[in-house]
């Protein structure tokens, strides 16, 4: 799994139109999940992402998680983060994992920050054509992959 993680002051998936998906500080997160993913490395990548300290404490450290700022998740799935360009301009997308797998693990992904972690959880639309708008606090990226 690969997740982009982005510190946001708010950010918001549409699909046709109507939003899916809404929250205010906290993390936009696209993941790419490729077909020798598991459980495991869900799991880890999920304790990770909650527990990830780059929220300024009062002394303006990054030193604060997402429950120390009450913060939210908005999870968007992004297959095109295993896209593979070494062999001309054009992706080869072969390192993502099949959609029903993937969507599987997403969803897994999804319920394990929100109940395990207490983390306020929004999504995207598994596969669907969707536009993304964010506020980048920072801008802070992190990438995270296991």
């Amino acid at each position: 799994m690969k997740l982009v993680v982005q510190r946001v002051k708010n950010a918001k998936v549409e699909v046709e139109g109507k939003i899916v998906g809404e929250i205010g500080k906290g993390f936009l997160v696209l993941i790419g999940v490729t077909h020798i993913d598991t459980i495991e490395i869900a799991d880890y990548l999920a304790k990770k992402l909650c527990h990830l300290r780059v929220f300024e404490d009062e002394n303006e450290k990054m030193n604060l998680s997402l429950k120390d700022v009450a913060g939210e998740l908005l999870l968007v799935s992004q297959f095109t983060l295993y896209g593979d360009c070494k062999n001309g301009n054009r992706p080869s997308f072969t390192g993502a994992a099949k959609p029903e797998f993937a969507n599987e693990l997403y969803e897994y992904f999804c319920k394990k920050c929100e109940e395990e972690h207490s983390i306020k959880v929004q999504k995207g639309i598994f596969g669907a054509n969707m536009q993304v708008s964010l506020v980048n606090d920072g801008p802070v990226t992190i990438l995270l992959e296991k």
